[in-house]
């Protein structure tokens, strides 16, 4: 069981910005070319204007399916025969780099994205991760605490990812291992062996995955502890809810892999009757409470549960920050719609002491005025973007 967390760097993250955005048969644009400064970016225009879709475009420069996770077919625009594309300049401290993704090129019924950097066609999309991490906070998280392990789950692989590019890799592995373990249960004679052969990777890879996360957990609950008590957004309290993460520190990582895989073999005749795996990582669950009302984050208002989110993003984000060595690039998706104007102050001047881009989306202009001479504006209307 290995985990790759750096250490914490000293000194402030280099900044990480995008300097040009090209666009080809991605959900509403046709084609779209945009150069930007080092500076933040806001997006208004109309709702369906195509705001969110340009960071879906944004969150495709990191691995997995991005913002809305949706399938690439779906995303390219009215089934361009070439498929969707997407370009980037990602300016880093050690100089520019070119990054392309998309199905653009690929052979007819291949619906697997490519990832180039500089050119050269990268491994996996995880290689991206060495030139940017990039974060976002969409309407869609807003039901978060209420709704269904299975988001939070996700919603928690994707911050270890941010700092521990390996993760990513783990999870899809032990999910695939999962997937050849409940396939061989449906057979009537499944065969002993061959179920010895997958439950042991997946022994390994599930203790990875819960040490991972419970990492993540210290040092998030650490980050926020450093918060002043009078933060415009509540401190949250995380807590990994799961029998392998509650394992990890008390026993020793070979002891809670035998016990985990232990468990896969005693338990084949009923997760056969079940017709799924019933003990692993992929059970559980993250749970928050809103400290200064010691209360469950999924009791607390609609309007504290934002707040709660954002402030948990926000600690995301410096924590990134500190152990990549590099600000990641925020997409902040109606960020300011729910907010009162101090709390929008706050954000705005918490976003620039994180020091890295921030590409934030609205109706209302007004609402950004604070950010005048500190972001670049933009109109989106019908699939084009126009400087404001």
């Amino acid at each position: 069981m290995t985990n790759d967390f750096p250490s914490p760097e000293a000194g402030k993250p280099a900044r990480v910005s995008i300097s040009r955005l090209k666009l080809a048969h991605f959900r509403n644009y046709e084609n779209l070319s945009l150069r930007l400064g080092p500076s933040h970016v806001v997006l208004t225009g109309e709702n369906g204007s195509g705001k969110t879709n340009l960071l879906e475009a944004i969150s495709f420069l990191s691995p997995g399916r991005g913002l809305r996770r949706a399938t690439y077919t779906d995303v390219t625009r009215n089934d361009a025969p070439d498929g969707f594309a997407i370009h980037a300049a990602i300016e880093t401290e050690d100089g520019s780099v070119d990054v392309g993704t998309g199905l653009a090129g690929n052979a007819p019924g291949d619906t697997a994205r490519r990832v180039r950097i500089n050119g050269v066609t990268a491994s996996s999309a995880d290689d991206l991760l060495e030139y940017s991490r990039i974060l976002w906070l969409v309407p869609s998280m807003d039901g978060l605490f209420t709704g269904p392990a299975g988001d939070r789950r996700r919603f928690l692989d994707r911050m270890v990812l941010a700092i521990d590019p390996a993760h990513g890799r783990r999870v899809l592995d032990y999910e695939k291992a999962m997937r050849s373990r409940n396939r061989l249960l449906t057979e009537e004679r499944s065969n002993s062996a061959w179920l010895d052969a997958i439950e042991t990777p997946m022994a390994e890879l599930g203790i990875a995955i819960a040490a991972a996360r419970a990492e993540l957990m210290r040092l998030i609950n650490g980050m926020i502890e450093r918060l002043p008590d009078d933060s415009p957004f509540p401190k949250a309290d995380c807590i990994l809810n799961g029998e392998l993460e509650a394992r990890i520190g008390i026993e020793s990582a070979t002891d809670v892999e035998e016990t985990f895989r232990r468990a896969l073999h005693d338990g084949r005749s009923r997760d056969r009757a079940a017709g799924r795996t019933l003990d692993g990582p992929h059970r559980s669950d993250l749970l928050v409470r809103h400290r200064p009302k010691g209360m469950p984050a999924e009791l607390c208002s609609t309007g504290e549960q934002k707040a709660l989110l954002i402030g948990l993003i926000l600690s995301h984000a410096r924590l990134t920050g500190e152990l990549a060595g590099m600000a990641p690039i925020l997409l902040l998706d109606e960020i300011a719609a729910h907010l009162d104007e101090g709390r929008r102050a706050a954000l705005f001047d918490i976003i620039e002491e994180l020091g890295g881009q921030a590409f934030m989306t609205g109706t209302d202009r007004a609402l950004f005025s604070s950010l005048a001479g500190r972001a670049q504006f933009f109109d989106v209307a019908h699939g084009e973007v126009h400087a404001g």
